[in-house]
């Protein structure tokens, strides 16, 4: 096993550590738990076995496993920015129907200054 694996093992098995850790104290919902226990399993499957990308690849029709994981990866990101940006938005759109609901009260209930 060559060093850089052995290294990125260790950090996939903190990070691992990390989600269980979150998860335990309830600071993250059980469905992303489960995807970035996935994610981190994965990762350290693939430092393990090498090889594995090679079949991913073939299965892909894509000429290096390496050039697979990066694709995938890619594909991931995509997604997960595209979650961020629902998230967002939907925070938004909250922050703006509170700050109306404060503005009407105010206006109809205004504070006494003293």
């Amino acid at each position: 096993m060559e060093l850089i694996q052995i290294v990125g093992v260790i950090f996939a098995l903190f990070a691992l550590s990390r989600v269980v850790l979150q998860l335990k104290k309830r600071s993250m919902s059980f469905n992303e738990g489960l995807f970035w226990i996935f994610v981190w399993s994965l990762v350290v499957l693939v430092l393990i076995f090498p090889e594995f990308t090679g079949y991913i690849a073939n299965i892909l029709g894509v000429g290096r496993g390496v050039d697979a994981i990066i694709y995938i990866s890619i594909a991931i990101l995509f997604y997960l920015i595209y979650r961020l940006y629902a998230k967002i938005d939907n925070l938004e759109r909250q922050i703006t129907h509170i700050v109306r609901e404060i503005a009407i009260r105010d206006r109809y209930e205004p504070k006494k200054r003293d």
